[in-house]
């Protein structure tokens, strides 16, 4: 495992501590049962769903956004 892995999983475990201290047993289990890893390939998707749009789009859309 590298550094960066251990630093990451050592904060991982501090952060998971801090919240279970701070939320309670039965309200920190019902936080992690809320998340799930998802499934599926999210950029492969994201580009199907995007294909068609064009950044003229996007700057019509933001321009009618912001006015």
């Amino acid at each position: 495992m590298s550094t960066i892995q251990k630093d990451l999983e050592k904060i991982r475990k501090e952060d998971l501590k801090a919240l279970r201290e701070k939320l309670g047993l039965h309200e920190f289990i019902k936080l992690l049962q809320s998340y799930s890893e998802g499934k599926g390939d999210y950029t492969e998707e994201r580009r199907e769903i995007l294909k068609d749009i064009k950044i003229e789009d996007v700057q019509e859309f933001l321009r009618e956004e912001l006015s």
